[in-house]
């Protein structure tokens, strides 16, 4: 039993992809990697997934590589590579690594990898949590070789700078309205 979904005909998907092997044929793979993340964008290919996986490997963005093969069912050392890339760029933190997936794959539900990754994401959401790298292995991968500390960013504890600026600027406009309603009361009451 294939972990797939079913896959959109070929037909629909073979315009985008054609254009894309016909970029890589003329040395613009970053124009064929645009090409296929757009068409990503509107529907599931599996086709056009495995050659965005291809082309961000070939250019050497292994991260990006491992996002996009892991909605699909390559395997090798290739993919076992990427997707490692792919875990370490976001510290194993779920929630990042379910919105790097290209929207269709995070759309389409029936791929036991990635609805794993989406209800650890859910869980970090509702949690509050980082599910960083205290969080068990997502199913079909190794665990990273080095266990990367969580940060104060990352496991939503301590004050965030947005927080405190909004307070400062809050504090000095309340200073200024009494300073302006004092200057005001002034002029209309002698005194």
């Amino acid at each position: 039993m294939s972990e797939e979904p079913q896959e959109q005909p070929a037909s629909q998907s073979s315009g985008a992809v054609q254009r894309a092997r016909a970029d890589l044929e003329a040395g613009r793979e970053w124009k064929a990697r645009e090409r296929l993340v757009g068409h990503l964008a509107a529907e599931y290919d599996a086709e056009a997934l495995e050659l965005l996986g291809e082309v961000s490997y070939a250019m050497r963005d292994l991260p990006a590589a491992g996002a996009a093969w892991f909605g699909t069912t390559r395997r090798g050392k290739d993919v076992d590579e990427s997707v490692e890339a792919w875990r370490e760029r976001h510290g194993d933190h779920f929630a990042q690594m379910w919105s790097s997936l290209p929207r269709s794959v995070r759309e389409l539900e029936g791929n036991k990898r990635v609805d794993a990754l989406r209800r650890r994401a859910e869980q970090v959401g509702s949690s509050g949590g980082a599910g960083g790298a205290s969080s068990p292995a997502l199913p079909g991968q190794p665990r990273p070789g080095q266990a990367r500390a969580s940060s104060a960013d990352d496991s939503g504890e301590g004050t965030d700078a947005a927080t405190v600026i909004a307070l400062a600027l809050g504090v000095l406009f309340v200073a200024c309205a009494v300073i302006g309603l004092v200057t005001v009361l002034g002029w209309l009451v002698p005194g």
